[in-house]
């Protein structure tokens, strides 16, 4: 259940840092809640990039095999072409 937490977490964190590029995008935002917004939207891409490196290091654990990480290339496009092997 604890995994399920922090997966909504980064969900919520991303849905919200795209409303706040929209919000910054339409240019219709006094200067001081643009800049709150900014402010807000640095704190959320950073606390995205540290969940996203944390779940990229959970993967390497998974992946080692005999004491050696194996590194597979992701092509994100290849996995959900919806190609059966």
């Amino acid at each position: 259940m604890a995994a399920k937490k922090k997966a909504a977490s980064f969900e919520s964190a991303l849905e919200e840092l795209e409303q706040l590029v929209e919000r910054l995008e339409s240019g219709d935002l006094p200067l001081d809640e643009a800049l709150a917004d900014f402010e807000r939207g640095v704190k959320l891409t950073r606390e995205c990039q540290q969940k996203l490196a944390s779940a990229e290091q959970k993967v390497k654990v998974l992946m080692e095999e005999g004491g050696k990480v194996q590194e597979l290339p992701f092509d994100a496009e290849d996995d959900f072409s919806g190609d059966a092997e």
